[in-house]
């Protein structure tokens, strides 16, 4: 379990990281284990790099994948639309909004 990301999630905190070619802000809604056993965060980006080209919306992201992860200086208040606490990419979760 990443600490840093469920303390974003619980506090409701905008994040930044290098992945997959570029760095991406995101607002953490879910962090947990993936159906196939790896770390996930289910984080809707609001900005920053897209490898397909689609910079904004729901990411699924590997935290094996990620580096430079940090806080920004911003928070977000709602849950973005299409958010599932349930989220059956993952087989468990272990912090979510």
């Amino acid at each position: 379990m990443n600490v840093t990301i469920c303390e974003a999630i619980k506090k409701r905190m905008v994040i930044r990281f290098y992945y997959d070619g570029g760095i991406r802000i995101v607002e953490p809604h879910c962090h947990g284990i993936s159906v196939d056993g790896t770390e996930v965060l289910r984080a809707y980006q609001i900005g920053g790099h897209s490898k397909s080209g689609h910079p904004v919306g729901w990411k699924l992201i590997e935290l094996s994948r990620i580096s430079g992860l940090q806080h920004e200086d911003t928070t977000f208040t709602n849950n973005r639309p299409g958010y599932n606490p349930g989220d059956q990419s993952m087989s468990s979760i272990h912090c979510a909004l």
